[in-house]
């Protein structure tokens, strides 16, 4: 008789995705195990704060140098900047860039050197002969298309630039570059021969199209043999960058700001006002 009267025993939950409603539990009943498998930030990277603050230096640094370029690209369309500045720039950079080499890359030889002397005397040669076929290019296109593919080309660039390493390797090294450092490359090479068809002549063409290529293949192998010498110089010379960038954007602004007053103005006082 007691055993009729007892109650059934309950079975024990279960945690199951589907199967309905469970005897004798509600519908939103969990237990103590319903939590025990959850895992948090299982696929966070813990960063270190100095280390993301020394990299972000390569990072402010190579936005510098486009800057530059595009300074010097606006310049150059303008006239301000002749055709004989611009190649002493380039002979400043190539020269500059051989001593850094020199410098600090221990495992350089002189036939290496050599080699890579001899590799750009074809490279400017073959520039050269290009020259008067960039200037041509895009005749029949208006200035603004070529401003904005520039301008999106250049966003391109920076937005898939491996900040990590050059695509251009030092000597001794056997890393193949990204796709996507090699995409981003392509898109600065586009960008230099879209401006440098819209300049008149083809001495202005091939100098621009040397100081573009010289930037944007060898600026980051100059860059990184200077941090790998010393952070400390690294740094000196990312601050330099950043003032001189940020003096001929300023520079850009004023030449370029322009306000126009006329008889819609709003109406101003010629003399004081007192009490």
């Amino acid at each position: 008789m007691d055993r009729e009267n007892s109650s059934p025993t309950r079975p024990k939950w279960r945690k199951v995705a589907y199967g309905g409603m469970q005897l004798g539990y509600d519908d939103n009943y969990t237990d103590e195990s319903f939590l025990e498998d959850m895992v948090t930030n299982a696929n966070v990277v813990k960063r270190d704060l100095l280390k993301v603050m020394r990299d972000s230096v390569s990072i402010s640094q190579y936005l510098c140098i486009v800057i530059l370029v595009g300074v010097v690209w606006t310049y150059t369309l303008n006239s301000s900047l002749s055709e004989k500045s611009l190649l002493l720039i380039d002979a400043s950079l190539l020269m500059s860039g051989f001593m850094v080499l020199l410098l600090t890359e221990k495992m350089l030889s002189l036939n290496q050197l050599l080699h890579y002397l001899a590799n750009v005397a074809f490279f400017t040669s073959g520039l050269y002969v290009l020259a008067p076929i960039y200037r041509t290019l895009t005749t029949s296109i208006s200035s603004d298309s070529i401003w904005a593919v520039t301008v999106s080309l250049l966003i391109i660039h920076l937005f898939l630039h491996d900040y990590s390493q050059c695509t251009i390797h030092s000597p001794g090294t056997r890393k193949n570059p990204t796709l996507t450092s090699c995409i981003s490359l392509n898109a600065s090479i586009v960008a230099s021969v879209f401006i440098a068809s819209r300049l008149p002549s083809s001495g202005n063409v091939f100098a621009i199209m040397l100081f573009s290529l010289l930037i944007f293949l060898f600026a980051p192998l100059v860059t990184d043999c200077i941090k790998k010498l010393s952070f400390g110089l690294h740094l000196l010379f990312s601050f330099v960058l950043m003032v001189v960038s940020l003096a001929f954007v300023y520079k850009l602004h004023r030449e370029y700001k322009f306000e126009i007053n006329g008889p819609w103005d709003e109406a101003k006082l010629c003399f004081d006002v007192t009490d």
